[in-house]
This record gives structure tokens, sequence and C-alpha cells, in this order.
């Protein structure tokens, strides 16, 4: 694997020891845009890496300084997530930046089969339990979409890296009940709130389907349930938070 030496200027030094990974897209109209706005002192932004769509691989930050990438963000009860990770930029329009049939842009096979590289390389030389490898949605789910829904965390699974559930349900009543949706109250969504702080989210288990509520539903189901993207917890939902936190209690 050929890392190419990028430097970039925006970074400075780490207050906690690396435990966590953070994915990553672009967001812009091409990886050269992306690569100079990370390398621009005036944009206050970078990550370590950053994946290009043939498989090739920049290095911007060396591992042992703090990237700018993850912004105000939380998980599992921590902050400065900056400190706490490092940070991979995998190159793709996303939503900002659709094709042209207003369809999201795949992330091409080379790109992925790199992504996976360096990911087996960083987990070799960091302490990086699965529940610590994250979307920037997952830990800033208010404001951030990336890397998306079209990004195959299924395959980074089964290539051994974080974790894909393959069991639909839960033995919790409580989660695995009538479907919930934005605007209701009560021990439900109080016990939903829960499960999906036990994850790792940033939420308070107010009782109420609020529009933070909504915002980590959505987070959720980008990440775990790809092709139903509504904010609403239906019954899928709701048993795909149920696996998941089982896995991330266990």
């Amino acid at each position: 694997m050929e890392i190419i030496a990028s430097p970039s200027p925006n970074f400075d030094f780490r207050q906690y020891p690396v435990n966590m990974l953070v994915l990553h897209y672009t967001g812009m109209e091409s990886g050269h845009a992306a690569l100079d706005r990370m390398c621009d002192p005036e944009a206050k932004v970078s990550s370590h890496y950053m994946v290009w769509e043939d498989g090739r691989i920049d290095q911007l930050v060396a591992e042992d300084r703090r990237a700018w990438h993850a912004g105000v963000s939380r998980w599992q009860g921590d902050q400065d997530l900056n400190s706490r990770s490092i940070g991979i930029e995998i190159v793709n329009g996303g939503h900002d930046f659709p094709l042209a049939d207003g369809s999201l842009p795949p992330f091409p096979l080379p790109q992925i089969q790199a992504l996976i590289a360096l990911i087996r390389k960083i987990l070799a030389d960091h302490d990086i339990p699965a529940t610590r490898i994250v979307g920037h949605s997952d830990i800033a789910p208010d404001r951030k979409q990336d890397p998306g829904e079209h990004f195959p965390w299924q395959m980074l699974a089964q290539a051994g890296i974080g974790f894909w559930p393959e069991v639909e349900g839960t033995n919790d009543p409580d989660v695995d009940g009538k479907s919930l949706s934005p605007g209701e109250t009560g021990a439900s969504v109080r016990r939903m709130q829960e499960f999906l702080a036990g994850i790792g989210y940033a939420l308070d288990c107010n009782g109420s389907y609020d529009p933070p509520t909504e915002a980590v539903v959505r987070a959720f189901q980008r990440r775990w349930l790809p092709d139903r993207v509504s904010g609403i917890a239906d019954i899928q939902t709701l048993r795909r938070i149920g696996a998941v936190f089982d896995f991330y209690s266990a």
C-alpha cells in the first residue's frame, strides 16, 4: 500500500490517546478541490488521510497529531473527538454533488479495498474497538450526513472492520414494540433514547421524540438501515437499534 505525503498545516497536539476512527466523505466536486481545502491554512480543516476513487492514499497529518475533521461532536460521552480519533476522508461528492439522476455517487471497489487496507494498518497500530469506528453523521447527527447511506459499512464488517448486525431483533419488548414517530412522548420513546445513548449517540433521554431525537434516529438509519432513512422509528428500526445495542453493550 503506497501512501503519498501531502502535508497539511492544519493540525495541533492531541490531548488524549487514539481510540476512535471517524470516516467522512469529502462532499466536494473533486478530490483535488478537497485536498486543496484541507491544505489551506485559512480553511482550518484537515484529516489524517484521504482515499481517492482509484485507491491512491494521501496522508495529510501524522497519526500522533490532532487533525481537524470532527468538529463539534460527541460519542459515548466523549468530546474533543479530534484528540481521540484518526480521521479518513473518502473522495465522494455525497449529498452535495449527486449524480445527474439525483442518486448518490458510488464508492468504487478499488477505493473501498484501499480503505480497508488502510484501516487494517491503523487498527494494527492503535487500540480502537469496533464500537468506536464511526461515521461523521454518528458523532454529529444534527449537522452531518457523511459518509452517507450509500457507504458500504456491511462490506467493511465482512472484512473484519466494525460490526454489522446479523440479528434482526431483540428480546426486549420495550424496544421491539410499536413504531414511534416524531412528536410522540412517553416511556417507549425514553426507552428507545436510552438504547441509542447506550450505543453512543449524544441524546437527552427525556421521553420526547423531539428534533434532536429525530436527527439521531435518521443518523442511525443512515448507518444501519440505509434503505429507510426517514427519521421515523418503525418496527424494523427499533429491532435494529436493539440488535446494535446488544452488541455494543456486551
